[in-house]
């Protein structure tokens, strides 16, 4: 039987692709990590034991599932391509604390599939001392949306680690003042502690991405999350707060909120924080936009409230 280490080279791959007639697909973003070292080191950082649930987005051919297996609870591994569900489904056969599943871990970019929540429900519910945790090689196309989402729901998540492409890590990382800082930077930032363990040479991929990519590690922040009111709020208000970030912020929440509240209650609110009208949001740190959300949200609220009567 072929060993987890050995279906991780780049040589066993080949000949197993060209044996079984498929090649990597593109287009889902098929780009597979070589370097046994980067696998056992990212299960390393993910700190398995079993009572750790995995959630695996992206098995490919089954090599980090396999290793996975050996440390955790259970594995729940998703791949939507058939060529490799079949593959991965092969390599996990006789494991019996691994559940694949052959379809689309997305039903949208905003939500889970129901099939994959239906199964995490399922594992949690027969095993309470279940932590559920994140660990992957995402598909580039995939990976902010399994981010988010698993941060927006209501699952006690213990850690993620995922190997992901470098820039997308650098957004996450990011500070005010940066470049790279955003939305996503501040929805995450606000709920996690977010740190690049590694920085991934595209040469320990097959076949090998245009694109550096980068280890990263995601921990909650239960004390920060807490003092947000109201996640859904908060989760829309960064978006389309950084949607025009080079626009005066003042202008731009007029713009958000002009059906509830005048240029005179944005004011008020800006001025009720000691915040420049002139600021741009991207100047502005994650606790300030996190407590800007929470009295954004009260007056909000408090306009509808009266609108309604």
């Amino acid at each position: 039987m072929t060993s987890p280490s050995e279906r991780q080279t780049r040589s066993y791959l080949m000949e197993l692709f060209e044996r079984r007639g498929f090649s990597p697909r593109h287009f889902l973003g098929q780009n597979f990590l070589i370097d046994v070292n980067l696998v056992e080191y990212v299960v390393e950082k993910a700190d398995l034991s079993p009572e750790d649930l995995v959630l695996e987005v992206g098995a490919g051919t089954g090599g980090m599932t396999t290793f996975m297996s050996e440390e955790a609870g259970h594995v729940i591994s998703v791949e939507i391509d058939p060529n490799m569900y079949e593959l991965a489904s092969e390599a996990v056969a006789t494991k019996d604390n691994v559940t694949m599943i052959n379809t689309d871990a997305l039903k949208n970019k905003n939500r889970f599939s129901k099939e994959v929540l239906d199964l995490i429900d399922a594992q949690l519910k027969e095993h309470p001392e279940y932590r559920l945790k994140l660990v992957a090689n995402l598909p580039y196309a995939v990976a902010t949306p399994i981010i988010s989402n698993l941060v927006a729901s209501d699952y006690d998540w213990k850690r993620m680690v995922v190997t992901i492409q470098l820039e997308l890590g650098q957004r996450m990382e990011a500070g005010p003042g940066t470049s790279n800082y955003g939305a996503l930077s501040v929805w995450l930032q606000s709920q996690c502690h977010v740190k690049i363990l590694k920085r991934v040479s595209p040469k320990v991929f097959w076949p090998r991405p245009k694109v550096y990519s980068a280890i990263v590690q995601l921990t909650p922040n239960p004390g920060a999350a807490k003092k947000i009111k109201d996640r859904s709020f908060f989760q829309d208000f960064v978006r389309r707060l950084f949607h025009q970030r080079r626009k005066l912020m003042r202008s731009v929440l007029a713009g958000m909120y002009r059906k509830e509240l005048t240029k005179s209650d944005i004011d008020l609110l800006l001025d009720g924080m000691q915040i420049d009208p002139k600021v741009r949001a991207e100047q502005l740190e994650v606790s300030t936009l996190v407590e800007l959300s929470n009295r954004f949200y009260a007056a909000v609220m408090a306009a509808r409230a009266v609108e309604s009567e």
